[in-house]
C-alpha cells in the first residue's frame, strides 16, 4: 500500500506492506541515487534488524551505522555529539543519505541529526514501533527533549520516504505495543468514529491483530490528511496533540521513567475529557466510553498528581500562543477541535 504525503516542496511516499524491510533498498533507490547510507538506531532494535538492513543496503550503497541507547532520556543534546561524531567519522556528506530505524526516540533523534548536520542531509523513516508507524514517523517533526520539557528544540524536516513493515511489531515489548495503541486510539478520537468504534469491537489488540495494516494506514492516512492541511502546526494539525498537553506534563514530571508516550497521552485524553465534560464543552459520555477502550488496551487514565503541580511545564506546551493555552477537545468522538483556555483551566483536580 503506498500513500502520498502532498506538499508543496517536501513531498514524499509511504509504504505499507508487511515484509518491507527486505526490500528496503529496492525501495529506497527510488528516492536515493546517492552512495552512502547512515544507519541511526539503538541498542535494542539494532540487535534484532541492524545488521539485516545493513546487508540489505550494502547490496547498492556504502553503509555505516551508529548505536543510541534505547529510551526516552536517549532524546537529548547530551546524545548528539556522539551521533554527529559517527557522521564525521563516515565522511557523511550533503548528498548521503540518514536511515532512522526505530521507534519514537530513535525517529525523533534521528530527524533533527539530519536536519541540523551540514544545514541538512536527507533522510529516511523506517518506524519500527506502533507508536512511530501510526504518528511520529510521519508529518516532519524532529526534535530533542530539553529537562524543562519535551520536543522543546526541533524543526520541521520531511523525510523523504517512511517504510512501514507491521511484521516488526511481532517482536515488540507487550508494553510498547499498549504504548502505541494510545495514538491509534488517539486518531478514532479525533478524526474517525468509525475507527473508535472497531476498537471499542475489538476490545484486545489480539483481536485487533489481523486488522493491524489497514488500522496503521488509516491512521497514517489521516496524519496526512492534517499535514497536508497545516505542515507547520499553526492551526489544524493542532488537532493531533489531542491528550498531549497534560501528557507531555505528565512524562516530565516523572522525568520520562514512569509512563510512556502513549500511556500519558491516554491519562490527558481521558482526564481532559472528562474535565471538558464537566464544563459544558462536549457531549456527556463520551469520556466514560474513551476510559472504557483506553483501559481494554491496557492503558491508564489516571496518574495521580495535582494539576497545579504540572502548570509549569503545562505554560512551555508549544500549542499556547498569545497567552492563551490551546487544549485540544471533543465535541464528540471523531470531532476535535482547538479551545483557547485561561490558566487555571484544571484547577485544583489530581489528574
Amino acid at each position: 500500500m503506498k500513500i502520498t504525503v502532498s506538499l508543496k516542496e517536501h513531498g514524499y511516499p509511504i509504504y505499507i506492506e508487511r515484509g518491507l524491510l527486505e526490500k528496503a533498498a529496492e525501495k529506497i533507490r527510488e528516492v536515493y541515487p546517492g552512495k552512502k547510507i547512515m544507519i541511526i538506531s539503538d541498542d535494542q532494535v539494532y540487535g534484532i534488524y541492524g545488521e539485516k538492513l545493513k546487508k540489505n543496503l550494502s547490496a547498492y550503497y556504502e553503509c555505516h551505522s551508529t548505536v543510541i541507547p534505547h529510551g526516552e532520556p536517549s532524546k537529548a543534546f547530551d546524545t548528539l555529539p556522539g551521533v554527529y561524531a559517527s557522521l564525521l567519522e563516515a565522511k557523511i556528506t550533503r548528498s548521503s543519505l540518514v536511515v532512522a530505524l526505530g521507534g519514537g526516540v530513535t525517529g525523533d533523534l534521528a530527524g533533527f541529526v539530519a536536519a541540523t548536520f551540514l544545514r541538512g542531509v536527507p533522510f529516511v523513516q523506517i518506524p519500527t514501533s506502533l507508536l512511530a508507524q501510526v504518528d511520529s514517523s510521519v508529518g516532519g517533526k524532529v526534535a530533542v527533549d530539553l529537562p524543562q520539557g519535551k520536543n522543546l528544540v526541533g524543526a520541521f524536516y520531511q523525510p523523504k520516504l517512511v517504510l512501514i513493515d507491521p511484521d516488526v511489531l511481532d517482536t515488540l515489548p507487550e508494553r510498547y505495543v499498549t504504548d502505541g495503541m494510545g495514538e491509534v486510539i488517539k486518531y478514532g478520537c479525533i478524526r474517525d468514529r468509525a475507527l473508535f468504534e472497531q476498537l471499542e469491537a475489538c476490545g484486545t489488540f489480539a483481536a485487533l491483530k489481523p486488522h493491524l495494516t489497514e488500522v496503521i494506514a488509516r491512521c497514517v492516512d489521516i496524519k496526512r490528511e492534517v499535514v497536508e492541511a497545516d505542515e507547520f502546526d499553526t492551526g489544524e494539525r493542532m488537532l493531533l496533540n489531542f491528550g498531549h498537553t497534560l501528557g507531555h506534563a505528565v512524562e516530565q514530571y516523572y522525568q520520562y521513567k514512569r509512563e510512556s508516550h502513549g500511556e500519558a497521552v491516554s491519562i490527558g485524553m481521558y482526564q481532559i475529557t472528562r474535565l471538558a465534560e464537566e464544563k459544558g464543552l462536549g457531549v456527556p459520555g463520551e469520556a466514560e466510553r474513551i476510559r472504557k477502550v483506553l483501559e481494554s488496551y491496557g492503558l491508564p487514565v489516571k496518574a495521580g498528581i495535582p494539576a497545579p503541580e504540572l502548570e509549569q511545564a503545562m505554560k512551555l506546551d508549544k500549542k499556547n500562543l498569545n497567552g492563551k493555552r490551546n487544549l485540544i477537545l471533543l465535541k464528540e468522538i471523531g470531532e476535535a477541535y482547538v479551545y483557547p483556555a485561561e490558566s487555571g483551566f484544571f484547577g485544583d483536580r489530581e489528574v
